[in-house]
């Protein structure tokens, strides 16, 4: 498949994309907590909008193997190339720090790293048991990379018992092979496919997808019933913004009430949870979305 070029046109930010910085000193708490015990947060290395709301409120998704992904997507902020080995004592950390910040639902995702034979899967199930060890009733979620789109990979994660499996589309099909780097759209339908039926019903799946990209709505809700055909339980769906001029151009803002019609229609295909709206991220007030669900 041929990668599809678009233009890049001048849009104006809506009123309803004005991101309120909250007040206090939590957010630099967490950035120093951070930098004391050497961890990564996708927040800050994503560019994330809700930085500044999410750390105010002590909460922040890990990024953990590292801050050098070893693919290079064109929506993606964190950096690309060749990543350091593994640090052992990274998952006691990231439960460290969820403890000092009195954390009970603990996010925790990674880069892409291809260069390891299970994809990272065993550092994953090292963090949950770090967490739930350190941290009496804490619910953990992780967001995976595609983990090879292998069985034994993706039941490595799920033997540590996650509280949700979130794992990406991120794009509608017709954009993804333009826009992701090695993943695809339907090996992360594979991926969710084979969470689903390895947890039995028993952990969430959860995935999203951002808009503004070039698709069209029906697009969107093709995705919308894939992802709940491939047994997805929580979705999210939130404005795409370029981190930067050398990214994927945006193409469109999504009005609010764009985003109200794809929750309802959601809503209606039989998903548990629905997040959508244009701040809406993958893991922003994940811990509510959980909760819903349990």
């Amino acid at each position: 498949m041929s990668e599809i070029e678009l233009p890049r046109p001048q849009l104006k930010r809506p009123d309803w994309l004005r991101i309120r910085v909250a007040p206090g000193d939590e957010r630099e708490k967490v950035r120093a907590l951070m930098s004391r015990l050497k961890l990564h947060t996708v927040c800050a290395s994503a560019q994330c909008p809700n930085l500044c709301e999410c750390f105010h409120h002590s909460t922040a998704t890990y990024l953990i193997m590292g801050n050098c992904c070893t693919r290079n997507c064109k929506f993606c902020a964190v950096p690309h190339g060749k990543p350091e080995p593994l640090d052992p004592g990274e998952p006691e950390r990231v439960a460290e720090a969820s403890a000092e910040l009195g954390l009970k639902f603990v996010v925790v995702t990674c880069v892409t790293r291809d260069d390891l034979p299970d994809g990272g899967a065993s550092h994953f199930a090292a963090t949950i048991h770090a967490l739930k060890n350190r941290i009496p009733g804490v619910k953990v979620e992780v967001l995976t990379s595609d983990l090879h789109a292998r069985r034994e990979h993706i039941k490595i994660v799920l033997d540590a018992e996650p509280d949700v499996f979130n794992h990406n589309i991120e794009t509608v099909e017709r954009l993804s092979a333009s826009i992701r780097s090695v993943a695809t759209y339907r090996r992360t339908l594979e991926v969710l496919k084979i969470a689903s039926e390895l947890s039995g019903g028993k952990i969430p799946v959860k995935s999203g997808l951002m808009v503004g990209l070039g698709e069209s709505d029906e697009e969107v809700e093709q995705t919308l019933r894939d992802l709940r055909e491939a047994g997805v339980n929580i979705v999210t769906i939130g404005q795409y913004l370029p981190p930067s001029n050398t990214h994927w151009p945006l193409q469109r803002y999504v009005t609010p009430e764009k985003f109200d019609e794809w929750a309802e229609y959601a809503r209606q295909l039989g998903f548990d949870q629905v997040a959508s709206a244009p701040l809406v991220r993958s893991s922003y007030r994940a811990g509510e979305l959980c909760g819903k669900n349990g």
